[in-house]
């Protein structure tokens, strides 16, 4: 058994999670910026690449032509909608970023509790408790 297998996809979880908060404290950060454009990724699709990449075969030699893509690709990345769109252009919605961000960051800190047991569970394992 590998040692990333333990882990499920918490592991590309967090990175895009990560991801996922930097994005909402850029917009966040430029609410105030006219013309700005408010981004955010669609996480299950971004997490759902990521699976696949990870499920894809492995290349053995430098000549082989590699199928894997990045799960924070462009087409992840999308603009959001405003629901009251402003004149200066800005699509920013602070209510609607903010509660993003704090769903975003309990979800983060749900998968640090997921891999926490399971490392903890493990360590039990390996020592014999």
């Amino acid at each position: 058994m590998k040692l990333g297998d333990a882990f499920g996809i918490h592991e590309q979880a967090l990175k895009l999670r990560s991801h996922r908060a930097e994005l909402l404290a850029s917009n966040m950060a430029n609410a105030d910026t006219p013309g700005f454009k408010a981004r955010d990724i669609d996480f299950k699709q971004a997490l759902k690449g990521e699976v696949v990449k990870q499920a894809q075969i492995k290349t053995t030699h430098k000549n082989h032509i590699s199928t894997a893509t990045s799960s924070l690709s462009p087409a992840h990345l999308l603009y959001r909608m405003p629901s009251q769109p402003s004149l200066d252009g800005n699509t920013v919605d602070m209510q609607q970023e903010k509660t993003a961000f704090a769903q975003n960051s309990m979800e983060y800190q749900a998968s640090l509790g997921f891999l926490n047991g399971k490392i903890k569970g493990l360590t039990r394992a390996i020592r014999g408790d």
